[in-house]
């Protein structure tokens, strides 16, 4: 504006720039209406037992599902997805039923880690490693060898049922291709976004990550089909 009141030339009138601007919180609302109406429920995350759930976290890391199903199965047939099971089984024998999840000597170690943890601290019980305080809880399992940010809050999240959003790397893939968010955006900072705009809701945050996870594998691939994705003329 000048002396006079009148919006000098080229500048943009600020009642018109804010009228344009989006607030985070919308932008995410819109994101997640966008997905959910293209796909709809998820139902993750696709275990019979909490116990299954922590075992699948685990064997995810660097794999695809379809590989982590596959040695699932082979625990289930075994008989040894249970936390004593677990923690009995010699590791030879244990890294031969998870092969076809891929790095099963690391993986290997990193059940028996888990496992150990939960008898030396809970003596094997879920029920009172998930009565803890969520952030205490979570500052414990990252303390676990092998266990890093995704898994852990995978396992809060899926297993225990607790409100605290899952980042990946599709979270953090379709955020940047949409302008939401930088690409030098780290775990936390991510993590923060969701957390401080979306109500604390367990059902919502677990929902909303899976569908990003199926929106990144079906549409928004390293090479994207952007003539097809659901939220291009919503955000």
């Amino acid at each position: 504006m000048n002396k006079n009141g009148r919006a000098e030339r080229g500048a943009v009138p600020r009642k018109r720039f804010q009228s344009n601007k989006i607030s985070m919180r919308k932008k995410l609302y819109r994101l997640y209406k966008g997905i959910y109406k293209s796909f709809g429920p998820q139902h993750w995350w696709p275990a019979r037992t909490r116990f299954e759930i922590i075992v699948g976290a685990i064997l995810t890391q660097n794999t695809a599902w379809t590989n982590v199903e596959k040695a699932i199965a082979n625990l289930a047939k075994a008989k040894l997805l249970a936390p004593r099971s677990l923690k009995d089984i010699k590791k030879k024998r244990l890294a031969y039923l998870i092969k076809p999840s891929g790095y099963y000597n690391i993986k290997t170690e990193r059940l028996k880690s888990f496992v150990n943890f939960l008898y030396k601290r809970y003596g094997g019980s879920l029920k009172k490693m998930f009565s803890q305080d969520v952030q205490s809880l979570r500052e414990e399992l990252l303390g676990v060898k092998g266990l890093g940010k995704e898994t852990v809050d995978s396992i809060l999240l899926y297993a225990g049922k607790r409100p605290i959003f899952v980042v990946d790397a599709y979270t953090k893939r379709i955020l940047s291709r949409h302008n939401i968010i930088s690409d030098d955006k780290d775990y936390d900072s991510i993590q923060r976004l969701f957390m401080d705009n979306l109500p604390s809701d367990q059902s919502l945050f677990g929902e909303y990550h899976a569908l990003l996870v199926r929106l990144a594998k079906d549409i928004c691939k390293k090479i994207p089909k952007c003539n097809l994705c659901p939220v291009k003329k919503i955000l």
